[in-house]
């Protein structure tokens, strides 16, 4: 249970003797204090009471307005419905208003996830501050192409120096840190709207792209709220507000001929389109694992005739039995066992062990190769469909149809809820919807 008390900050002493009154909020060896705006000399104050003397001229006065600030401190531990550490007690006292800016909330929470290794979420919530900042800085005068030219320039400035190691992920979130030029306050329903004409028009970004920046803003939010940085009567979302409507696409797989043309496809052995076929048929063949989960598959991952990893999106593992298409794949790699550190293809054999921040780095530069080269290996198969890494996972949906229980491809899937896997597969059932046209149209 929190201790909350009003002290007098003596080391916090000024050049006429007084010193600050503030509530001291401690729980479980961890102090915040929260300054009342009152000063008191040392002679005016009774430490053990915690109440102004009688000495003081406005003694009643101030005790009552101290009695107010400690009733408000304890209303808001005991009356939460979750237990607040003393920081978040801290701030909710500081009331809607808070200390912290949209930013500063943003890269701290950027900072947190970089530190655990999300590194990959981390990055791109950072692209987010930086459109929100395009957005804020957006001259008009200039004109909408210029705009756009002036934004692009900036990016790939950014980029570069992140290449050249002249900037690094952490330089980029210390640069929002100290931004005040948004609060939470500001961020309502017309600057919403706002911001999604800019993404659309300025940035070209497609509605789900955008929408995944007002889910960002929309945590952020939650976040604040509940931590007592803003009053939830700020809140731009739900009701009759701003809502966020995830909408639906077209999951497209390839079919069993398109797969088996990619099969039989001759490509140079040992070659990084060669590379590229084999991992993409990897993935497919385990019932569509993540591409980025395919190139980081170990030797060591295989046992007793099984695939056993840790899906790194959700880290839930994983037992499927190898089946003999991957089998053969596997056996190409065998001559190469020593030469790629352990893993199974080639593209992370120069990486450093225990260095997380490298294995994304070389993960994502791997799969940006494989999408270049998927889409040679469309032209040579002759498949006019969009091949790419993660439509592997689509082209199992696919051919899978409704042929398997869905509770036997929710498990496949690594799904953690039925739905998401019915959700998931009515992109391929189309057997039903078929036969009900035909009920029609064949009278």
């Amino acid at each position: 249970m929190a201790s909350i008390k009003i002290v007098r900050r003596k080391n916090k002493q000024r050049k006429d003797g007084t010193a600050p009154l503030a509530l001291r909020i401690s729980e479980n060896y961890k102090t915040n204090y929260r300054f009342t705006g009152q000063y008191v000399l040392e002679k005016d104050w009774d430490k053990i009471t915690g109440r102004v003397k009688r000495s003081h001229s406005y003694s009643q006065k101030l005790n009552n307005f101290l009695l107010k600030k400690l009733t408000e401190a304890n209303d808001i531990y005991f009356d939460s419905k979750n237990k607040l550490t003393t920081k978040q007690v801290k701030q909710k006292l500081k009331g809607a208003g808070g200390s912290k800016s949209f930013f500063a909330v943003a890269s701290e929470r950027i900072k947190n996830k970089y530190e655990r290794g999300t590194f990959s979420v981390a990055k791109s919530e950072l692209s987010i501050l930086y459109n929100i900042e395009e957005f804020l800085n957006l001259n008009k005068v200039s004109g909408k192409d210029v705009s756009i030219q002036e934004i692009k320039a900036r990016r790939k400035e950014r980029i570069s120096k992140g290449r050249k190691g002249e900037h690094s992920f952490m330089d980029n979130v210390a640069h929002f840190k100290n931004k005040k030029s948004l609060k939470f306050q500001d961020i309502n329903e017309p600057f919403l709207d706002k911001y999604k004409d800019f993404c659309l028009v300025y940035l070209g970004q497609k509605t789900r792209t955008i929408t995944n920046q007002l889910i960002f803003i929309r945590t952020l939010f939650n976040n604040a709220i509940k931590t007592g940085i803003v009053d939830s009567k700020y809140y731009p979302f739900g009701g009759e507000k701003e809502k966020i409507c995830i909408g639906s696409s077209h999951k497209i797989g390839l079919t069993s001929n398109e797969i088996e043309k990619i099969e039989i496809l001759k490509l140079e052995p040992n070659t990084s389109i060669w590379h590229t076929k084999n991992v993409w048929l990897i993935a497919f063949y385990f019932a569509g694992i993540r591409i980025s989960d395919a190139v980081k598959l170990k030797w060591t991952d295989f046992k007793d005739d099984r695939l056993l990893y840790v899906m790194h999106k959700n880290d839930k593992p994983v037992s499927l039995k190898i089946p003999e298409k991957a089998i053969v794949i596997l056996k190409q790699y065998n001559s190469v066992k020593d030469q790629n550190n352990g893993y199974i293809f080639p593209f992370l054999n120069s990486m450093e062990t225990s260095n997380n921040e490298d294995l994304f780095k070389k993960t994502r530069n791997a799969t940006k190769l494989f999408n270049k080269y998927l889409k040679r290996i469309a032209i040579k198969c002759k498949i006019d469909k969009n091949l790419s890494n993660h439509i592997a996972r689509h082209s199992f949906g696919n051919i899978a149809g409704d042929r398997i229980h869905p509770l036997m491809l929710q498990k496949l899937y690594r799904h953690s809820d039925l739905k998401t896997t019915l959700n998931y597969q009515s992109n391929f059932i189309h057997r039903d919807a078929d036969e009900a046209l035909d009920s029609v149209l064949n009278f």
